[in-house]
């Protein structure tokens, strides 16, 4: 580990060589990129320094120990030493999380893909309740949350509904949120006061360029169409809907938000982008499936993550193990403490992956 710490500070003092260059500001894109690569840095590099002042601070009482005979400087002495020790484990434990690597998409804002499974109209309203969390969760972190695409149920609820999520590393934050989230509650409608449950699917895609997911026009069929229920005057009279069929592959994705054609086919397009990009890393994460088998949850989405029972007030986390009776404010938004015990949760299994490789 040493060693690689040494690479990443002559690495990072180069950095902040070039980025005092006043010829680097001529270049913008480049600027940028060397600005990001010295700040992704920064954090290892000033850690790694203060293991470095630890372990001197730590040599030097130990040789004034050898020669040192006071018995009150010897406690004073030892007493140090032991703060040292422990400074010096939660610098190391910090570094290897540091060290790990870093996922690509990270930085990405996400594509956030609802949509109504079992429990029919239950499912929709639902639906509707779990996008509006994931909206409010959004906003309280500041980031802007855009519709793309939506189709609503005739109870009000959402069978479906399509968003980007741009924000400081929103995917970083949004990305184990991806799988069955179910629900158990006395639907308005049931008379006899009986429980049922209903489920909604999750996918959480990074949002991809077109340098990440190129797609040749040849590839698509793209048709237009009147678009359909509440929008004014262009409804059913301007050929404004548009559905992208992407051949190789047989995804299917249409946009009627806009009145403007160019902007639904705009935001299909990133839909489009995302869904391929996210084809693409699960096919290529299949190809180490033995890693995947070692971990408690794949994000699958297909695999049921999250319980929220209306009548107990309490939502389990089944990956996790972890119930919360805080129905109503996590249904608000307040995901904080689901999310940031997933984070820790992975990071951990990443790490004693990454011991038992070495």
């Amino acid at each position: 580990m040493i060693a690689k710490l040494e690479a990443l500070e002559k690495q990072y003092h180069e950095l902040s060589r070039l980025l005092a260059d006043p010829e680097l500001t001529s270049n913008q894109k480049k600027y940028r990129d060397t600005a990001k690569n010295h700040a992704e840095l920064q954090a290892i590099v000033d850690s790694y320094q203060t293991l470095k002042r630890v372990c001197e601070e730590s040599e030097s009482i130990e040789k004034m120990l050898k020669e040192e005979k006071d018995e009150d400087f010897l406690a004073l002495a030892h007493q140090e030493l032991e703060e040292l020790s422990n400074q010096k484990a939660d610098c190391e434990d910090q570094l290897r999380v540091l060290l790990l690597p870093k996922d690509p998409n990270d930085e990405k804002n996400v594509v956030l893909e609802i949509r109504a499974g079992t429990g029919g109209n239950e499912a929709t309203l639902f639906a509707q309740e779990i996008f509006r969390m994931y909206t409010k969760y959004s906003e309280g972190r500041g980031w802007k949350v855009e519709v793309l695409s939506a189709n609503p149920s005739d109870v009000g609820g959402l069978k479906e509904v399509v968003a980007i999520i741009e924000g400081k590393k929103a995917y970083s934050w949004l990305k184990h949120e991806s799988g069955v989230h179910r629900v158990q509650r006395v639907p308005e409608t049931e008379t006899q006061g009986r429980i049922h449950t209903s489920a909604v699917t999750v996918a959480i895609l990074p949002e991809a360029e077109e340098v990440d997911a190129a797609i040749e026009a040849k590839d698509l069929r793209i048709d237009t169409y009147c678009s359909s229920g509440p929008g004014g005057q262009s409804v059913n009279t301007t050929y404004s809907a548009i559905r992208i069929t992407h051949i190789p592959t047989g995804e299917v994705v249409t946009c009627q938000d806009e009145k403007s054609q160019i902007k639904n086919k705009s935001k299909a397009m990133k839909v489009l982008r995302a869904r391929l990009y996210d084809r693409a890393m699960l096919e290529q994460q299949g190809e180490i499936a033995e890693s995947r088998k070692s971990m408690v949850g794949t994000g699958d989405r297909s695999e049921k993550i999250r319980t929220y029972n209306f009548p107990q007030n309490r939502v389990t986390d089944h990956r996790l193990s972890l119930a919360l009776y805080q129905l109503e404010k996590i249904l608000e938004g307040d995901l904080d403490s689901f999310i940031s015990a997933l984070i820790t949760h992975y990071r951990a299994e990443a790490l004693e992956r990454q011991e038992k490789s070495v």
